[in-house]
């Protein structure tokens, strides 16, 4: 009876030791997902780099919510995370302020550029910036 009672202890604290590792990885790969995302929705770059840029129109219908427009900006290839340039949004200064209007954006323009151009309107986008 003793040699089970102990081989019960050792699979026991064997278990213990494992649900701990695993417990301490999961909390170690959110904390570096948290941060990682954090820190991008600070510093997240263009998708390309300023002479290597297109240009490519938006359009922004009445009551589509800042989520769809981010689904549109990345389905277009102007962002690389619909969610992230949410977050964004709602961080920034030009939360609720996107108005409705079609919008000539560049792939080198960074989030906050295409957020500042949508508040403005559609008026000021539609005009040449040769």
């Amino acid at each position: 009876m003793k040699i089970r009672e102990v081989v019960f202890a050792a699979l026991g604290t064997i278990a213990k030791v494992v649900v701990t590792i695993l417990v301490v990885y999961y909390v170690y790969q959110g904390a570096m997902l948290a941060y990682d995302y954090g820190y991008r929705i600070f510093t997240e770059p263009a998708m390309t780099a300023e002479d290597e840029g297109w240009d490519v129109t938006v359009t922004v219908t009445k009551g589509n919510s800042t989520m769809e427009i981010a689904e549109n900006l990345q389905g277009k290839g102007l962002i690389r995370d619909a969610k992230l340039f949410y977050l964004q949004n709602l961080l920034s200064e030009y939360k609720d302020t996107m108005k409705a209007g079609t919008y000539v954006l560049n792939t080198s323009m960074t989030a906050k550029e295409m957020m500042e151009i949508m508040s403005a309107g559609a008026e000021e986008s539609t005009e040449s910036e040769e």
